[in-house]
């Protein structure tokens, strides 16, 4: 993976064990994480962690944000509620380092039931590798965060 950033994880409790492999992987890499939760098995709100995620990227207290639920789906959405959060749910790959390249992400999310941990494995480390491109990119991340800085 990429020079050792500080990374923001969580996951609902759907999500528990894939963010359980994500935040190992991160940690063997030389990356600092920020846990916001959950920690137990117990049913919780996924919105609650896709903020908590979204919060700290956009304080800048982490550099990007990976979040886990069951689909992906609902934690996405709770992420891109907040101005300057771009968090794409990607399932491979190829996707991770599109959402990079042509949209700037600064959030990764998964679905736990959808992706499993080896393909999640690949599509985060691509993500943290992938540079964005810029050029023609940089009009539509503008419309899509209208106070959006490039950063490196």
């Amino acid at each position: 993976m990429s020079s050792p950033l500080t990374i923001a994880v969580g996951a609902d409790h759907a999500g528990l064990a894939l963010k359980a492999t994500l935040r190992q992987a991160l940690e063997a890499a030389g990356h600092s994480v920020l846990d916001m939760g959950t920690h137990g098995t117990e049913s919780v709100d996924y919105p609650d962690f896709g903020q908590a995620v979204a919060e700290a990227v956009h304080a800048g207290r982490a550099r990007f944000g990976v979040l886990v639920c069951g689909t992906g789906i609902g934690i996405s959405i709770a992420a891109n509620r907040l101005p300057g959060i771009r968090c794409a749910l990607v399932h491979d790959v190829t996707g991770a380092r599109l959402s990079r390249e042509h949209n700037d992400a600064n959030v990764i999310a998964f679905g736990a039931r959808m992706t499993g941990p080896e393909p999640a494995l690949e599509a985060l480390q691509a993500f943290l590798a992938t540079p964005y491109a810029g050029g023609r990119h940089d009009r539509r991340v503008l419309k899509l965060s209208p106070d959006w800085t490039r950063t490196p």
